[in-house]
């Protein structure tokens, strides 16, 4: 990837309103980022919800030199080295901001998650598995948290280095006592952010976080997690991306077990020890997702030309209502081929007018 294809991408991953998924479609569209970012003002221009403007390039090369200057790099989707677990989410993230080993988010890695406030037999018990699973070969990956987080990479380091994803840029250690920590983990290992540096880690950054922390795994394991908490929803972001979830048991008084001990009573793996987890660990998601792209290849012959709407456009906004509808089913009650199905809807979908789901399926746009 150029100098210059890099900048475009990370333009775009700092433009507000494109998503990974509306990412992945300029790129299926327009082939490269700076022929995406070229074309953003006609494309803005047939929509009702106009593309902002892009991120200025001077604060992006800023922010590139910023992070190699921290010894760091950037990850693209869709360039050699991206994480492959990773990019088969529904929404990978389109640029990674990583300081320390970046070849460790190719490696075997299990999650190991928890609570925040944690018990000390709860940390205890995540270090030993961490060291455990990591000198089994492993990359013990968490999110930095106080708590679980932090001992399950504590427990790593005694053998081997760990990844940590966290929420905010990657000059912002959270929580500040971890300061430390995630310097360490810099130097043995690997720090991972989504966010532009100077970000502050706030509530809505750790959904995202979690997201990357399930899709680089394999399987993720659960110390202490109560009802309702993002520990869950890491667990459920796994299960939805095919990965195996392991559950530490824990006494029913506790409500920090709650979450933990429902992931048991749903079909998590019980665990004790790390044998548990390599027994069940795969080599590869158990289930793939259901929507998977590969980076942009050649460009589809039946791709309109910019500026122009296919003619099936019309015939399929038809078919398309506020219920989402898979791709398949549109093919078979249009009689359209498949080819000339998917132009159209990228074509609608940069125009606003519909939207992708996961699952292969699409709705239009306003109507949900």
């Amino acid at each position: 990837m150029t100098p210059a294809e890099a900048l475009a991408r990370l333009r775009l991953a700092r433009t507000d309103g494109i998503g990974p998924m509306t990412f992945r479609r300029l790129l299926e569209r327009c082939r490269t980022a700076e022929a995406a970012l070229e074309a953003l003002p006609a494309l803005s221009a047939r929509r009702a919800m106009p593309f902002r403007p892009p991120a200025a390039a001077a604060v992006v090369a800023r922010e590139m030199e910023e992070v190699d200057g921290m010894g760091g790099r950037f990850l693209f989707w869709g360039e050699e080295g991206y994480p492959p677990l990773l990019a088969l989410l529904d929404d990978p993230p389109i640029a990674l901001a990583v300081i320390g080993d970046a070849g460790l988010l190719l490696a075997r890695q299990a999650a190991v998650v928890g609570a925040r406030n944690a018990s000390t037999l709860g940390r205890r018990l995540a270090g030993e598995l961490a060291e455990s699973l990591a000198a089994a070969g492993l990359v013990v990956t968490s999110g930095l948290a106080r708590g679980i987080d932090g001992a399950a990479h504590l427990g790593a380091l005694r053998i081997g280095p760990t990844v940590a994803v966290i929420p905010g840029g990657l000059d912002r250690a959270y929580p500040p006592e971890h300061t430390e920590l995630q310097s360490v983990i810099a130097e043995r290992g690997a720090v991972v952010a989504e966010a532009p540096l100077g970000t502050a880690p706030i509530a809505r950054h750790f959904p995202r976080r979690n997201r990357i922390i399930a899709g680089l795994s394999l399987g993720v394991v659960v110390v202490e997690a109560a009802l309702r908490s993002g520990t869950l929803m890491t667990a459920n972001l796994a299960l939805e991306a095919g990965r195996e979830v392991f559950a530490v048991p824990g006494s029913p008084l506790d409500p920090r077990c709650a979450g933990s001990n429902d992931l048991l009573r749903q079909g998590a793996h019980l665990t004790e020890r790390a044998a548990d987890v390599l027994e069940h660990l795969p080599t590869a998601p158990r289930v793939a997702p259901p929507v998977r792209r590969a980076a942009p290849g050649p460009m589809p012959a039946a791709l309109a030309p910019l500026g122009t709407l296919p003619q099936a456009a019309d015939q399929l906004l038809d078919l398309i209502g506020s219920s989402p509808v898979t791709v398949d089913e549109l093919v078979r009650a249009c009689h359209l081929s498949s080819a000339a199905v998917q132009a159209a809807l990228l074509e609608l979908e940069l125009d606003g007018r519909v939207e992708t789901l996961p699952g292969n399926r699409v709705v239009r746009s306003g109507l949900r």
